[in-house]
């Protein structure tokens, strides 16, 4: 599948393991990464970029007793293995104790996947510049179809990256994934009255991906419904996500039951466990074996299983999101959601993520809602990570009973996290295809500061 295949990325891992042992590691664990990248842009009918990147990464952790450093290079020489290790093994010498350092033990790892199952990989391979010049500015040219845009910004892109980790304790595993993405900025006006929006898609299979003429249009009817846009009123109102940015949302809740930070101590969410954090009803599950999914693994970042759980199960809030250190401080057992770069040790984190849907749609939801604001973008964000509070910049449409009646910019939605997510109401619209699924949400009660 790539010039560099995963055989010769686990032969890497494997060397840099060795010249740990060597430099006097007492456990160790690497990653070798090899990565392809070629992305066009356009603008005004020119070709803006063309870039094309690939290369090799290796990262070594080593570990000295509960004394742990990382180090990273691009050069995959022999000389510069055996340097990286000895500088690793000599900076954890020096480095603080962390009781929480340190590999998974033997009976914790993955040992056996189905790579063929997820299938992360298009045998498609490379598209070439020119292929992706060729969408980008079919992508442009079904924006600019469009009576009154004025100026579009295409982009395409292709993908591919591959991988193997190796420890001490005996894992060793890779795998590969590739992406395909087509984007287009579409624009309206000038000067004050200028008006922006955008649509984008990518796949893991280039054959998956929606036309360029799709692309193009929809991000051509998405800035034309901005022109005229005024403030909206400020009182108190109902307020429904739209499915574009529904996920915010969820990422906020994810943030929060991060194991980094109730580790520290300092997430409006630590005292939520086993407590409701949604309406009852709903779940929130994590599947990291979507096929053909972006963000679909084999194992985690520290060489376990991953497996697919209710996070958030009939509203209750199940368990935390933990990697090997963060369960050792909270004396809990590894969530398998650890991720790893070369140059730093594991951090936890999500896959695949999928909210509850409802049983109506979006349309149904604003008529649910009356009057209030359908928001279809967000700018900038103030989340106090310790209490929640919540405020975030805001434009979309007003509604007034139940239709969208004109488009608003330059509003804030103000409120709190704890208890905007115990009054959400699902439509049933999340796309098939993304990697986190989050229908359009329905909330009421928000703050809004406009006009």
């Amino acid at each position: 599948m790539t010039p560099l295949s995963t055989p010769s990325l686990s032969d890497l891992s494997h060397a840099l393991l060795e010249a740990a042992r060597r430099a006097g590691a007492e456990t160790a664990d690497a990653l070798a990464v090899q990565g392809t990248a070629v992305s066009i842009e356009i603008r005004k009918g020119a070709l803006e970029t063309a870039e094309r990147s690939e290369g090799v990464e290796i990262g070594l952790r080593v570990l000295i007793g509960r004394r742990q450093a990382c180090v990273s290079a691009s050069d995959t020489s022999t000389a510069t293995i055996t340097a990286l290790a000895e500088r690793a093994v000599a900076m954890a010498r020096e480095a603080p104790e962390d009781p929480n350092a340190g590999l998974a033990d033997a009976s914790q790892l993955a040992t056996a996947w189905d790579l063929a199952a997820l299938d992360l990989a298009d045998p498609a391979g490379e598209p070439g510049a020119a292929v992706l010049e060729a969408s980008a500015r079919e992508v442009e040219a079904a924006a600019l179809g469009s009576a009154g845009i004025t100026q579009v910004e295409a982009s395409a892109a292709y993908s591919q990256r591959s991988l193997h980790m190796a420890a001490t304790n005996g894992f060793s595993g890779g795998y590969g994934r590739t992406s395909t993405s087509l984007s287009a900025v579409a624009f309206t006006g000038s000067g004050t009255d200028m008006q922006r929006d955008y649509a984008g898609e990518g796949r893991i299979y280039a054959l998956d991906m929606p036309s360029p003429l799709e692309i193009g249009r929809l991000a051509a009817e998405r800035t034309l419904q901005r022109v005229g846009s005024v403030k909206p009123k400020t009182g108190t109102f109902a307020v429904v996500y739209d499915e574009r940015v529904a996920a915010s949302l969820v990422g906020h809740l994810l943030s929060a039951i991060n194991g980094s930070s109730i580790a520290r101590g300092s997430s409006w969410a630590r005292d939520l466990l086993g407590k409701q954090v949604l309406p009852a009803g709903m779940s929130l599950i994590e599947d990291p074996h979507r096929s053909r999914i972006g963000s679909s693994r084999p194992f985690d970042g520290e060489g376990l299983a991953t497996r697919r759980r209710e996070i958030v199960a009939d509203g209750v809030l199940t368990g935390w999101v933990l990697d090997l250190a963060t369960g050792r401080k909270l004396g809990m057992p590894s969530t398998a959601n650890a991720m790893r770069g070369t140059s730093a040790p594991p951090s936890p984190s999500t896959t695949n993520i999928d909210l509850t849907q409802g049983s109506v749609g979006r349309d149904d939801l604003l008529k649910q809602m009356g009057t209030g604001l359908l928001v279809t973008s967000m700018i900038g964000s103030t989340i106090n990570p310790t209490t929640g509070d919540y405020s975030r910049g805001a434009s979309g449409f007003w509604v007034e009973n139940g239709q969208l009646a004109y488009p608003v910019h330059e509003c804030t939605i103000a409120g709190n996290l704890k208890d905007m997510l115990l009054r959400i109401v699902p439509a049933n619209d999340a796309r098939a295809h993304l990697s986190t699924r989050v229908p359009s949400i329905l909330i009421d009660g928000m703050t809004l500061a406009g006009a």
